[in-house]
């Protein structure tokens, strides 16, 4: 099994349960297609380098996963074939790639489980 990573660009005209639903029909083919996946990050809308279709933004969504060769030619059809991709690009990572993912995703868990206790502090230290 090798490790992928797929970046695609949905459509800025899509509702938040119409984007959410796009994502969750990209996991079920790559489930569908024994891959595990490690991790997904919706980065949300964000601003096109250049437009594409005369669309300046798009919804930017992120999906780690392992899986046999043949699954990319599939989920890359997917892609093409849905209306609501703007863009894609999946490609292999090589062990120095899997090792950063890892430290990122670690790093963001980090920040993530930390926030709530700055909060706090920051409130306990504006009552003093």
């Amino acid at each position: 099994m090798n490790n992928y990573e797929t970046v695609f660009i949905l459509t800025p005209v899509l509702s938040d349960d119409q984007m959410k639903e796009a994502v969750e029909k990209f996991k079920d083919v790559l489930k569908a297609n024994n891959a595990e996946i490690v991790n997904e990050e919706l980065w949300g809308l964000r601003k096109l380098a250049y437009p594409i279709q005369k669309k300046s933004t798009g919804f930017y969504v992120l999906v780690e996963f392992k899986g046999e060769p043949t699954i990319v030619k599939k989920l890359e059809t997917a892609f093409r074939r849905d209306e609501r991709v703007i863009r894609f690009l999946t490609f292999r990572l090589d062990k120095y790639a899997v090792e950063y993912a890892e430290k990122r995703r670690n790093l963001r868990a980090n920040k993530a489980s930390e926030k709530p206790a700055e909060a706090e502090a920051k409130a306990e230290v504006k009552e003093a």
